[in-house]
């Protein structure tokens, strides 16, 4: 009895008619298919699968969107290969499926094991053609990527401005050389450039490999230490530029950016005359207390204020410290909140990073922020 009453049980499983997904939404199928948590965190990925998409829309650090004549040559280059990667990839899919649909009726016709000459001659001239697109597509692309390449060098020596950058992890180390060491320009992890003009960057590291990457403006270059490199960079219009090391170079590597502000000659000027100056004296008791603070402590032995008795080379520049965007390589915004809290305790915001942290009592720390926040 216990026999038949299994069979009808599983007869009854066997007839039931089948769910029909034609008008089932895909929240119900993927909850269907995946219980529990697995379904959720399944709708989770497939909801901000859109969200990815749309992110690469944006023209922040992208080298779909050239605002620099090495950038443009860049994506010329870029659609190039993704034409013929797309081209390709098509022509294989509708070969593949014509050899499916092939197969599939002549499998009533004749048997597998029948072996037909006039088939196979056409198959070797079909595998003969495409190694032959294969090789010219190769060839085609060298060829491309060559004058690319030489079309970027070809800007080399055109330069009215030169700037020296070296990677340290995990920042970068902008000069503007001047006719004599007192003229040259020292800040951090900021270049400012005129617009429409060819800028020589020559490119070095102290420590480990780097890789300086502007992709709006130009391509990448590593910093090899002990091997300095050159590249050119031409911003065609006015704006802000983020750049990123794109070399793996330690614990911090994500936060090792870089700003390219172009402006226009006039303003870049004026920016470089502000530069060219010490830092302004402190303009009240607060901001004195910061300047002491700062130079009985061990911020001096690392850091250089021009004008003043600090001349650490450890570290980035604080000259003009307030008049920067970012803080840490673009980890902070400058804000007086920002660096008090970079000044408080720097691991906890980058941890590796080589400025230890500083014990300040809550008055000096105070003092100090005003003080930096006044050095622009």
């Amino acid at each position: 009895m216990a026999r038949c009453m299994s069979l009808l049980a599983s007869s009854r499983m066997l007839t039931r008619p089948r769910m029909s997904l034609a008008f089932t939404c895909p929240t119900q199928i993927l909850t269907g298919i995946v219980p529990g948590k697995a379904a959720q965190q399944c709708l989770r990925w497939v909801s901000a699968a859109p969200m990815l998409v749309l992110a690469g829309c944006g023209d922040r650090q992208s080298a779909l969107h050239a605002h620099g004549a090495n950038a443009r040559r860049i994506l010329d280059l870029i659609w190039s290969f993704s034409a013929v990667a797309g081209a390709t990839w098509l022509l294989v899919m509708l070969v593949l499926a014509a050899a499916l649909l092939r197969r599939r009726l002549s499998e009533t016709t004749r048997s597998p094991l029948e072996i037909d000459s006039h088939q196979e001659r056409r198959f070797a001239q079909a595998v003969g053609s495409a190694m032959a697109l294969t090789v010219l597509a190769l060839v085609m692309m060298t060829t491309a990527s060559f004058f690319a390449g030489k079309s970027i060098a070809s800007l080399s020596g055109t330069e009215t401005l030169a700037v020296r950058i070296t990677g340290h992890q995990w920042w970068w180390e902008v000069r503007y050389p001047g006719d004599d060491r007192s003229q040259s320009i020292v800040t951090a992890n900021e270049i400012h450039v005129p617009v429409g003009e060819p800028v020589e960057v020559e490119l070095d590291s102290l420590d480990v490999i780097h890789s300086f990457w502007v992709p709006n403006l130009a391509g990448k270059r590593d910093l090899i230490p002990g091997r300095p490199s050159q590249l050119t960079l031409i911003a065609d219009k006015p704006g802000t530029y983020r750049g990123q090391c794109a070399e793996f170079c330690g614990y911090q590597h994500a936060h090792m950016a870089i700003t390219v502000i172009a402006e226009s000659r006039e303003a870049f000027e004026a920016w470089q005359s502000r530069q060219n100056a010490v830092a302004s004296a402190p303009g009240g008791e607060e901001e004195r207390r910061g300047q002491q603070a700062f130079l009985s402590t061990g911020c001096a032995l690392c850091h250089t204020i021009r004008g003043t008795p600090a001349s650490g080379t450890v570290g980035p520049d604080l000259t003009h410290l307030a008049s920067r965007r970012a803080l840490a390589a673009d980890t902070l915004a400058m804000t007086p909140g920002a660096l008090a809290a970079w000044i408080a305790d720097p691991q906890s915001i980058k941890p590796g990073a080589k400025m230890p942290r500083i014990a300040l009592s809550a008055d000096d720390l105070n003092a100090v922020v005003t003080y930096l926040g006044s050095l622009e």
